[in-house]
């Protein structure tokens, strides 16, 4: 991919952040707007709020109808999508390089104009909360609501990013339009372009669109972290169906932390590297990994998969077990507990280290390699750290040592810290 060196970097008058990022492989652009607004900002009361603004991002502003915005990209066949996480909200559209003003139309329109009509805030209740009761029929997400709820006594990742359903039943027209007016504003926000510009006469675009906008200070809620997992707990459910399943959860560092690159070798190492990206156009394999090899091969488990989030704060660790028929949950976390205790231990070849490594490193690699995704990074490393994160990730990835893997296991994967949860079908 042929990437202009020169990252561009500046902001307007009224606060609004910009980065431009040249790269002249296709006539597309990407752009981003990210707000430094998500369930993670919530207070009591209002989970949920963040990702129902998001949904009312696209029913309509003063200028547009939802149906003018969604056939004006389809015309120019470009895609637009929006994504509301623990900690952002974000926008984007990746279209053809001479379509970017209608990007740029769209999101500073949506910035300003959106209207919050009021029996499309109903109609939106109806449509997430059913969201909600079709999760809800899922064992596996009922279990990680139930582990999440007790890994954090009051930090908001432990809510469900949706919202509970009582938060939905009761928010109003005027919560969701004050969120919207207290955090979608200049300062808090974040406009990421790649692809194929020409950096002055986007600039100008930017400024058009843009820089008229007023713009007023926003202090989204900041809550305070939690470093640690409470001592062991243990969460069991059951229900509909014949399988069980087991998800474990530890204490995982925050993005931005050192511990953060050795982490996402343990995670490599263990279960297989966790994706960051989210238009990736490739994958890597977790059947070399520890815990395949210890579990699946050996009739333990019948699936296994490790999840490692990159955070503002300490976040959790998972790991996700379906159980074999023949075996019980006592077994398989015996089983497991062995395997991390070895590499607590530092009982690691170094064929091994190298490939997690190396596994880790092209997993990244893959989640990098379009104009979408370059612009996707712009933005989300932003979100915990800077752009620097990402250019030296790889680097970062090459210098972790068996030490250091062994160290963030002892430290992390404490099993006298951690949070056990069962889902068992009612037949058993």
């Amino acid at each position: 991919m042929q990437i202009d060196d020169s990252l561009i970097q500046y902001s307007l008058s009224n606060g609004l952040r910009v980065m431009l990022k040249p790269i002249r492989t296709a006539p597309i652009v990407s752009s981003w707007v990210w707000y430094g607004v998500g369930s993670r900002n919530e207070t009591p009361g209002k989970t949920g709020v963040s990702h129902w603004v998001e949904h009312m991002q696209f029913k309509g502003t003063a200028n547009r109808s939802a149906s003018d915005m969604d056939h004006a990209i389809a015309r120019v066949g470009g895609m637009w999508n929006a994504f509301t996480s623990n900690d952002f909200t974000t926008y984007f559209e990746t279209l053809p390089a001479n379509s970017l003003d209608l990007a740029l139309e769209l999101e500073a329109d949506r910035m300003q104009n959106s209207l919050f009509d009021p029996s499309e805030v109903e109609t939106e209740r109806t449509v997430i909360l059913s969201e909600r009761e079709g999760s809800e029929n899922e064992p596996r997400w009922q279990l990680a609501e139930a582990v999440n709820q007790v890994s954090f006594r009051h930090h908001p990742y432990r809510n469900e990013v949706i919202g509970s359903k009582e938060d939905l039943l009761a928010l109003t027209r005027d919560d969701l339009f004050g969120h919207y007016q207290n955090h979608y504003q200049p300062q808090n926000a974040l406009l990421c372009i790649a692809g194929d510009l020409d950096p002055d006469t986007t600039k100008d675009r930017v400024q058009q669109f843009f820089g008229e906008i007023d713009g007023k200070p926003t202090t989204p809620n900041q809550p305070k972290a939690e470093t640690d997992l409470p001592e062991l707990r243990k969460v069991e459910l059951s229900g509909p169906g014949e399988t069980t399943y087991l998800q474990i959860a530890y204490r995982s560092p925050k993005a931005d932390d050192e511990d953060f690159f050795a982490f996402t070798i343990l995670d490599s190492l263990l279960a297989g590297p966790s994706s960051l990206n989210m238009f990736g156009s490739g994958g890597v394999g977790n059947r070399t990994s520890r815990l395949y090899l210890n579990l699946i091969e050996t009739e333990f488990a019948v699936s296994m998969s490790g999840g490692l989030n990159a955070s503002i704060d300490p976040t959790t660790y998972d790991l996700h077990l379906t159980l074999h028929p023949s075996r019980t949950p006592e077994e398989l976390l015996a089983r497991m507990d062995e395997q991390l205790g070895l590499i607590s231990e530092g009982k690691i070849s170094q064929d091994e280290l190298d490939k997690a490594i190396k596994q880790a490193r092209a997993l990244f690699a893959y989640g990098s390699d379009n104009i979408t995704n370059q612009a996707f990074w712009m933005g989300y490393s932003h979100v915990f750290a800077d752009y620097s994160w990402f250019t030296y990730y790889i680097e970062r990835l090459k210098q972790v040592s068996h030490e250091d893997v062994s160290r963030v296991a002892q430290h992390y994967l404490d099993p006298s810290h951690r949070v056990i949860g069962i889902y068992r079908p009612e037949e058993a």
